[in-house]
């Protein structure tokens, strides 16, 4: 189909995005692998303090370039940087840099004593070392940008297994996503010593929160699962919920985007999709009736026309040979007798606009070669002479007796 072509072709531009920028990672890399063997072969027959801090500048450069490579790959959509992303990667290429600057000028020893010697405190017992907190933070962020770039392959992985449906690939991608962040972040502040009990702590005020004012963000992520699992909605779907119409372009754990036929695009939170009644055009079968409805006159011969309406809606591109279109007499109005033209489609999805134009024109031809009248809406007339007309207008005035 062709959301299916669109997403494959989306991964594989997301792909070619990764691997393109492979090179300038590997390219440091080897640098840094070159000069780190030359340093160490080297320091038995000769100085090395040039390629030291050789090996300290291809360190930072590699470090950089590895953190702009896994930024991109996971935040960057289809190969487009934000401009959010580019300030991140200037900041952090700054921040390696002054680390740099502070180890060959001889001051990084000086910051790390004042950064070991200053604690901040964490409860009435607990007192936390700056350098600590610094390092839970890297730790954290590092973990966290490698478990969501295993997440984001994962997630092209899973994505390609046509022998799983959509929503069930989807519900593995997203539940091994949280799962790889949920096991980073306890790694590392394993890794810097912080106990993971004080988390307790935080553990009840998000119960808290949960029960007071994230109750409706923790039932949007609830209904998205359920969404997801129950498959009675899946991407591509044409719906109507509320006031909404269109195609369910993504279904995400706390929301869904409908595409409508203009266009436009609707966030509905996953809840509204579980709470309410949603109409879906393609749950057990993707056809759909579309039918258009004309008036003729009471002398047109109407077994004679229906028959010639049917065959006409024949052939349209996009209208189906089986069910095949067929015309009917909707009622006998006040002017006329109203009939019904129907068809079916099996891409409601493409919308029914077009299909409907083309129906149109070959009913009009079909009336016109027939010789069909269609009614006209009738108008009385009526003249009331003016002084009439003015005393009528008149308000009354009220009599003693009243």
């Amino acid at each position: 189909s062709a959301l299916a072509t669109r997403a494959r072709a989306s991964q594989a531009q997301a792909l070619g995005f990764g691997v393109a920028g492979l090179p300038r990672v590997l390219g440091p890399l080897l640098v840094l692998g070159f000069l780190t063997a030359a340093r160490y072969g080297l320091a038995s027959v000769m100085h090395v303090n040039l390629l030291r801090l050789a090996v300290a500048l291809a360190s930072s450069f590699a470090l950089i370039r590895i953190a702009f490579f896994l930024l991109r790959r996971v935040f960057a959509r289809a190969g487009q940087v934000g401009a959010a992303i580019v300030t991140f990667e200037r900041v952090f290429a700054l921040l390696v840099w002054l680390a740099v600057a502070l180890y060959i000028t001889g001051l990084w020893p000086d910051v790390e004593h004042y950064l070991t010697h200053t604690t901040v405190p964490l409860g009435p017992k607990n007192d936390v070392e700056l350098l600590t907190i610094l390092k839970a933070v890297a730790s954290v962020a590092v973990l966290l940008i490698l478990a969501m770039w295993a997440g984001k392959a994962l997630d092209d992985r899973l994505m390609r297994l046509d022998a799983l449906n959509l929503s069930a690939r989807v519900v593995l991608a997203r539940v091994s996503r949280a799962l790889l962040i949920v096991v980073a972040v306890l790694a590392s502040l394993r890794m810097v010593g912080i106990d993971l009990t004080v988390l307790s702590v935080f553990g009840g005020a998000l119960g808290v929160g949960l029960g007071l004012g994230l109750q409706k963000i923790a039932s949007n992520y609830v209904s998205g699962f359920v969404i997801l699992l129950e498959r009675s909605l899946k991407i591509g779907d044409m719906i109507a919920v509320d006031k909404y119409t269109g195609k369910v372009t993504q279904i995400n754990t706390r929301y869904t985007v409908l595409q409508a036929l203009d266009g436009t695009e609707a966030v509905l939170p996953n809840e509204m999709l579980i709470s309410g009644a949603v109409q879906n055009f393609s749950l057990s079968s993707p056809t759909q009736r579309v039918a258009t409805q004309i008036t003729v006159a009471f002398e047109t011969d109407v077994r004679t026309l229906l028959p010639l309406l049917a065959d006409a809606c024949r052939g349209i591109p996009r209208v189906l040979d089986e069910p095949a279109p067929g015309a009917s007499l909707l009622r006998i109005g006040a002017t006329g007798f109203e009939l019904d033209v129907g068809m079916w489609i099996s891409d409601p999805q493409n919308g029914s606009g077009g299909v409907l134009s083309e129906a149109n024109m070959r009913i009009w031809k079909v009336l016109q070669d027939q010789g069909v009248k269609l009614p006209r809406a009738a108008q009385d007339i009526r003249w009331v002479e003016s002084e009439f007309a003015a005393e009528m207008m008149r308000p009354r005035q009220a009599s003693p007796s009243e």
